[in-house]
């Protein structure tokens, strides 16, 4: 059985997507979706049998697919989600799911309604680092953890917006929270501190904080400190480190190191989590076996909820209990 596979997005990661899908055996990439025809058409023309569309109803109604991938901007989910939900079509959608709590709400309980298969973009939970990490960690206390994301703001328009983009924790930082919920757990209270240091007072239409500070207390009484930049021209990096009983463990992009009583081990990411996340979609798509998938659509909406707390706690200078 060959996937008719369609790519809503001709960005860096409607591309990355597309690219990557068209390697496998079995995978067509059948369609693509964009802003304009010129867009879409451009993307399609790039893979054998692909169509352009400008609209997602027209795409939906013209190519009989199996599966949908969402790689848009933070602000436009909603509609596309709806569309595909209304169809069943299984979709995996890049994160940010939104840039706030209601839109991606009411996507979740269309998707449970549906029992529909989904998988959110959080590749961190593929790498191989992070898979070793979770296997020490069954046998580890968590005491804190201090995580990181530390660059400069990117040029695309709608990431200087808070409307556009919810603001850097919201749509980078996100991966650093993600990845503190799957390996020490759900975040029960969090309290931000955010600042304009650099960027509103150097570059025109800026409206997302370039520093802040995040404290999470968890539900295991651990607590953790995710901090994060866009304002600083080199020497950025992120990551997590998380504290333990026996150590510290760095997990980053490129793997994992484990610190124990003075030795350190090293741990290299071998293969890549963007493939490895595909696989688990489309085995999902193909079986209906959805054990691979390590975020689906109701886990990341817990991720989510965390990232509206902290910029809510920003905004009214309190901590945020999340339910």
């Amino acid at each position: 059985m060959t996937l008719q596979i369609g790519i809503i997005g001709t960005g860096w990661f409607g591309r990355m997507h597309a690219e990557k899908l068209a390697k496998l055996e079995g995978v067509n990439v059948a369609a693509f979706a964009a802003t304009s025809q010129q867009k879409a058409d451009e993307a399609a023309g790039k893979f054998h049998d692909a169509k352009g569309f400008a609209e997602v109803s027209d795409m939906l109604d013209a190519r009989k697919l199996d599966a949908v991938y969402i790689c848009v901007p933070p602000f436009a989910h909603g509609d596309i989600e709806q569309q595909l939900i209304e169809r069943g079509i299984p979709f995996l959608v890049e994160k940010p799911i939104g840039v706030d709590e209601e839109v991606p709400g009411s996507i979740l309980q269309g998707i449970k309604d549906k029992s529909l298969i989904t998988s959110v973009g959080y590749h961190f939970r593929y790498m191989d680092g992070t898979a070793r990490a979770k296997e020490l960690l069954a046998e580890r206390t968590i005491g804190m953890a201090l995580g990181y994301w530390m660059g400069g703001m990117p040029g695309v328009y709608w990431w200087r917006s808070m409307e556009g983009s919810g603001g850097q924790f919201v749509e980078q930082t996100t991966h650093i929270v993600d990845l503190l919920r799957y390996t020490a757990g759900e975040v029960k209270e969090v309290y931000a501190a955010y600042g304009d240091r650099i960027v509103a007072g150097t570059e025109e239409g800026v409206t997302v904080p370039d520093v802040g500070t995040v404290t999470l207390k968890l539900a295991s009484g651990a607590v953790a400190t995710i901090s994060n930049t866009c304002a600083i021209p080199a020497g950025g990096h992120n990551g997590l480190h998380l504290y333990t009983n026996t150590g510290v463990m760095e997990i980053g992009g490129n793997g994992f190191i484990d610190k124990v009583s003075g030795q350190v081990t090293e741990y290299q990411n071998r293969s890549n989590p963007y493939e490895s996340e595909n696989d688990a979609f489309l085995h999902a798509v193909r079986t209906g076996d959805t054990s691979r998938i390590l975020s689906t659509y109701e886990d990341a909406w817990l991720t989510h909820r965390v990232t509206m707390a902290a910029n809510r706690s920003a905004r009214t200078g309190l901590p945020v209990v999340i339910e």
